[in-house]
């Protein structure tokens, strides 16, 4: 009996399924049920923001739902772990702040899994500074005056954790201008902000997406940017630079990695899909209203960013000591 066309051509595409090879096959049919995008950070940080804006439009490019899962604890590389350990698994994603990850192998002297070894690059997916601000009541309005005021009296540094990308970036700006302050740590970047918020401590410095709100709402006063360039949503607001540590940039760069196991091609087919939905044009406006910049990189792009980045911020973290369990 003669077969129909469209038996025919779902007879021919099973026969080039079988006969293709095991990577080709994996790109075919990933994924093959839901995805969860892990989030290591609570609810209302900058990660969680962008996990939440993507979740939506990769479940429709993806034909899958896509979970957030928020799994806070050891700044970040509890659930990086996760990922980091789930083999074969490949439908368990992690989305968090890229270069915070890379500092974490110079910090913990017992991390149980290496970020280049046991993770892959996807996509970067945006970029925002570090704004570091303070609470209303601190009688200063530049860093020069901060620094000042740190040397006559005790000024609690909020941080999202010891060892985290504010951290070593407040560090940095402690040794660049022999500042004193004491660094009071959490388990992510809204309870920091909401305890400076209430005066429990007296500076913060965390990502723009997630606290630009509260300076534009005047719960908190902005002191300077991290980024290379002043940033429209605060164009009277100097960078860190132009305070006086020549060169200073860092920030928080959100982006995507897999299980190590990932085929490439897999990858980059996921890659391409999250920078098209990043460049969503409501997507992107409305990131940009909150201080994110979408930047997206190609995987190979990524995983040279990321090694990159861990040699510079490594040669800060021995300069200041800093090592944790």
């Amino acid at each position: 009996m003669a077969l129909s066309r469209r038996s025919f051509m779902a007879a021919a595409g099973a026969a080039a399924l079988y006969g293709a090879s095991p990577m080709a096959r994996a790109q075919q049919n990933w994924p093959e049920r839901n995805v969860r995008l892990l989030v290591p950070y609570p609810a209302g940080g900058s990660s969680d923001i962008i996990a939440r804006a993507v979740s939506q439009p990769l479940s429709e490019s993806l034909k899958q739902t896509v979970i957030v899962d928020n799994r806070p604890g050891a700044n970040g590389n509890l659930g990086a772990a996760i990922v980091a350990q789930s083999g074969e698994d490949r439908h368990t994603l992690l989305l968090c702040d890229v270069g915070a990850l890379m500092i974490s192998p110079s910090v913990y002297t017992k991390l149980n899994f290496d970020p280049n070894k046991d993770l892959r690059g996807v996509s970067m997916l945006a970029y925002s500074p570090h704004i570091l601000a303070v609470h209303p009541s601190v009688p200063v309005n530049t860093l020069a005056e901060l620094v000042a005021l740190s040397k006559k009296e005790r000024l609690n540094f909020a941080v999202t954790a010891m060892g985290s990308a504010p951290h070593v970036a407040g560090v940095a700006v402690e040794q660049a201008t022999q500042a004193q302050w004491q660094y009071v740590p959490y388990k992510g970047g809204s309870q920091a902000i909401t305890d400076t918020i209430g005066g429990q401590t007296q500076i913060i410095m965390n990502g723009m997406l997630a606290t630009l709100p509260h300076i534009q709402s005047g719960k908190l006063k902005a002191i300077a940017v991290s980024s290379r360039n002043r940033m429209p949503q605060v164009p009277n607001v100097p960078t860190i630079a132009e305070s006086g540590v020549a060169g200073f940039e860092s920030g928080t760069w959100q982006g995507l990695m897999a299980p190590a196991s990932m085929p490439p091609e897999v990858a980059a087919r996921l890659s391409k899909d999250l920078a098209r939905i990043m460049n969503i044009p409501d997507l992107k406006a409305k990131l940009a209203e909150q201080g994110a910049d979408v930047v997206t990189m190609t995987p190979a792009d990524m995983d040279k960013w990321l090694l990159a980045e861990r040699q510079r911020w490594a040669a800060v973290v021995r300069k200041a000591d800093i090592r944790l369990d």
